[in-house]
């Protein structure tokens, strides 16, 4: 589990929390969200990704779907029990693009899928868009 990075800490910042198993993976991420201004977390696994929902209730979570103990659905359907809500925004990283597994995320809770490897812009807008949708 790591603590925020990204520069100074501001109150309106939105809070991203990363969850891949792999730190390559996190690490990419945070290189590419650190300029947007966004307040970063991340996590290796499906419990560390929870005790930071707890605590920190990211407004985002950008979650690997394949990883040991419990995957990325299994930690998105706990995520949608631990806040209650769906204003928490879940969207599912995975180098698979079949529709089994998306109709299988969707159910688990997920707002979106972004395929790997990530495409910064498309990742941006679907950032923005998600977060307007959940901020009204």
């Amino acid at each position: 589990m790591t603590r925020p990075s990204g520069g100074h800490r501001t109150v309106a910042r939105t809070r991203v929390l990363i969850v891949d198993d792999e730190r390559q993976n996190r690490q990419l991420l945070e290189v590419m969200l650190a300029p947007e201004g966004y307040e970063l977390f991340t996590a290796e696994n499906g419990a560390d990704a929870l005790a930071i929902v707890e605590q920190e209730r990211p407004h985002v979570v950008l979650l690997d779907v394949m990883m040991p103990g419990m995957d990325g659905y299994q930690v998105a359907s706990r995520i949608r029990d631990v806040t209650g809500d769906r204003r928490t925004v879940i969207i599912m990283l995975t180098a698979l693009d079949d529709p089994s597994s998306r109709a299988h995320g969707l159910g688990a809770g997920a707002d979106d899928f972004v395929t790997k490897p990530v495409d910064l812009p498309d990742l941006r807008a679907r950032l923005r868009r998600l977060l307007q949708e959940t901020a009204h």
